[in-house]
């Protein structure tokens, strides 16, 4: 239940307070067999040279990695997308 601690941990001392890792694990929610969530999304940013390269990432870029189903890339590339207009 460390997910549940770290969404409390956000609460509590704001997003700010949070590491990449863990701010990405609280969007995608859960992992996979094998592979909690905060691994998925260490993954994630390994993959894709940490947030900035995720930011610039396409929709299909996000296919290779495993784990990462049809509902959870459109969660990423959703708030991806977000992001991208919000820095516009």
């Amino acid at each position: 239940m460390q997910d549940a601690r770290t969404r409390e941990k956000m609460l509590a001392r704001g997003p700010s307070a949070l590491s990449d890792v863990e701010l990405l694990a609280i969007l995608l929610r859960t992992g996979m067999a094998g592979k909690n969530v905060f691994q998925l999304a260490q993954k994630l940013l390994e993959t894709f040279g940490g947030l900035s390269g995720l930011l610039s990432t396409g929709t299909t870029e996000l296919n290779v990695i495993k784990g990462l189903g049809p509902a959870k890339r459109a969660q990423v590339v959703a708030v991806l997308e977000l992001s991208r207009r919000g820095l516009a």
